[in-house]
């Protein structure tokens, strides 16, 4: 059965406000290709997206690219140590002007070699000198929002989106708490993902941890479940586990660092979440992309203090690569083919009055988000 293809048994039921009454969003949502087409911009062209970290960009020159969607987007630091962003698109015919990341001294188009400063202006156009009425501002790269968040770099299509550190108040203030140290960290590794289910299905996951005790087995030895609560706020919920159950424990052995817990981690719409480990510093994202319906690729990148871990950093990263990814990851695949059947259309958030580690609170949040931005 293809995605979007299940005809559903029963009547959608209304998505409510109140997380203890409401049912979870229709199946169809996380099926359909023209529910994915309304997201690219009810969704992900409004609102403030993952690039990467200023420690990539630390001199004039220093670029990477980032793909939301079908749009390409080059983030780059200018000669006066300020940070832009561009559509990485040629103004004469559409060419891709950089490819992942680097240094560069002129942005040139590979197709025609026509070249723009930092500062998006057209420098230099090969045979124009007898063009009539040519104007070279006319043909300045588009620009496109771009922030600096906890060291984080963000950017956002809209140009009239409020800043992230407004929209998410609160939030830097808590990663500090939890990682004093974040403004020493450099990129140290990218770990990539491929998933074969709808990028919602792993929000959804990250969310919530009623599944943890069933399907995490060394998470649960990692942290103290009982102090585990999730907490939400307007774009952003916060899962933290206040200790750690025990320096040893079935996923990695860890000395307690400068701040004593058990776990941070901290969803960031729409499609984001931050995690610290307890032990030596560190902080890394994990960001789910949609690639298609029915596919997602994550990319998880951690940052250190220095590029090359330690063996106690090591062994955590370790561990969420080898060993709660894979979790996580057949849980949601499993889920996607669930969504697929004809047996299936809503369920019911489990959701108590103390939104105790066992509430499912934080996914109603993210689901709440999304209804909004799909019905503006």
């Amino acid at each position: 059965m293809s995605p979007g293809s299940a005809r559903k048994i029963d009547a959608e039921v209304p998505f409510d406000r109140d997380p203890e009454l409401s049912y979870t969003i229709p199946a169809r949502y996380y099926l359909d290709q023209e529910v994915l087409e309304q997201e690219k911009d009810a969704v992900f062209y409004r609102n403030w997206w993952y690039a990467g970290h200023q420690s990539q960009l630390a001199a004039a020159g220093c670029y990477l690219t980032v793909q939301i969607s079908e749009q390409n987007i080059i983030v780059i630091r200018d000669r006066d140590g300020e940070l832009r962003a561009y559509y990485n698109v040629c103004q004469h015919r559409g060419h891709e002007l950089l490819f992942g990341s680097g240094k560069v001294r002129t942005i040139t188009c590979p197709y025609h070699a026509w070249s723009y400063g930092f500062d998006g202006e057209l420098k230099a156009v090969r045979n124009s000198e007898g063009m009539a009425q040519f104007d070279k501002c006319r043909f300045a790269l588009k620009p496109v929002q771009v922030e600096v968040f906890c060291g984080l770099v963000f950017v956002n299509l809209d140009p009239q989106a409020p800043p992230l550190g407004q929209q998410a108040a609160g939030l830097e203030k808590e990663i500090r708490e939890f990682c004093p140290r974040v403004d020493e960290v450099v990129f140290a590794q990218r770990d990539e993902y491929r998933v074969a289910c709808n990028w919602k299905v792993m929000i959804d996951n990250f969310l919530e941890c009623y599944h943890c005790h069933p399907a995490h087995k060394d998470f649960v030895s990692l942290v103290d479940m009982d102090s585990y609560r999730v907490h939400t706020h307007d774009i952003y919920s916060s899962h933290v586990s206040n200790a750690a159950k025990s320096t040893e424990n079935n996923a990695y052995h860890f000395e307690k660092g400068e701040v004593d817990f058990g776990y941070a981690g901290w969803f960031l719409w729409p499609n984001l979440t931050i995690w610290i480990y307890p032990g030596e510093p560190n902080i890394s994202v994990l960001q789910m992309n949609p690639d298609g319906v029915a596919s997602t690729i994550e990319y998880q990148d951690w940052y250190l203090p220095n590029p090359e871990p330690t063996q106690q950093q090591r062994d955590a990263m370790d561990y969420q690569r080898d060993v709660l990814q894979p979790e996580d990851i057949g849980l949601c695949e499993s889920v996607f083919r669930g969504l697929q059947s004809k047996g299936y259309n809503q369920g019911r958030f489990v959701v108590d009055p103390a939104r105790s580690e066992l509430s499912e609170h934080g996914v109603h949040h993210f689901q709440q988000l999304y209804m909004d931005a799909m019905s503006t």
